[in-house]
């Protein structure tokens, strides 16, 4: 007896036909009926199937291809395939959602203080020696470059930005990655005012120097202590910034030598 192959899609009954086309299809992504690297049925077929004439089709296939889902290839071979999700694509898709949605400097900075907490564990477990060691190198280097007279913020973000995907890769976790990327490439962490005000740029580069070199020699609770206090002087530079007026410094117990 012949098995009977279910059609990919449901013909269209209501709403505007080339959005529930998209709708289907991204549907058919997400659940896995359509892999990637897989071709979508011919356009007549999709006309069969949806019960929709070539332009429609066509419409949604376009706005399939502008989301990246599809990329529509010519040839013998031609037609619309279903993309690999690339990994920058997606950070780049979260960075744009950043900095449309409105995002309190506060909940944002409690959101990266969380990520950078379970980041440095989970990089002090499983980054090789010689990661955590360039880690120290480079932040050594954002120090002395931030310590000048006139610093160049340009070249010190872009070493800045380098340092936290540096620790997240070495976390060994590509979510982890992904969400550091995009919070690099949307808004940071507000990270940015602390190098451009000089009251607090050379505090919060030595504590990125402090924080490394807890990290190379294996100390955790002293990097969780100085991830700790970059957020302390973070907020006492927000809040001095919305304010207009400078902030008496929160004090921070632990220094280099001693375990907070």
């Amino acid at each position: 007896m012949n098995s009977t192959v279910l059609p990919l899609f449901s013909p269209i009954t209501f709403g505007r036909a080339s959005e529930e086309i998209v709708l289907q299809v991204e549907a058919a992504i997400v659940d896995g009926r359509l892999a990637p690297g897989e071709r979508l049925p011919s356009e007549r077929e999709m006309q069969r199937q949806f019960g929709k004439g070539r332009g429609v089709i066509r419409e949604a296939i376009k706005t399939l291809v502008q989301k990246g889902l599809l990329e529509v290839r010519k040839g013998a071979k031609g037609g619309a395939y279903v993309r690999k999700l690339d990994v920058g694509k997606v950070s780049e898709s979260l960075a744009l959602f950043l900095k449309q949605e409105p995002v309190a400097p506060e909940h944002l900075i409690e959101f990266r203080e969380s990520i950078d907490r379970a980041i440095t564990q989970l990089a002090m477990t499983r980054a090789a020696q010689e990661d955590k060691d360039e880690l120290h190198a480079k932040a050594r280097q954002l120090e002395a470059l931030l310590a000048q007279d006139d610093p160049d913020l340009t070249v010190t973000g872009e070493l800045d930005r380098e340092l936290n995907l540096m620790l997240a890769r070495m976390a060994g976790n590509p979510l982890l990655e992904w969400v550091m990327q995009a919070l690099q490439m949307g808004l940071g962490s507000s990270d940015h005012a602390l190098y451009e005000d000089p009251v607090f740029r050379e505090k919060a580069a030595a504590n990125w120097s402090d924080t490394a070199g807890a990290i190379a020699r294996g100390e955790l609770m002293q990097a969780l202590g100085f991830i700790g206090h970059h957020y302390v002087l973070l907020r006492q530079c927000v809040r001095s910034r919305s304010q207009g007026s400078p902030e008496t410094e929160i004090p921070f117990l632990a220094d280099s030598s001693e375990t907070p």
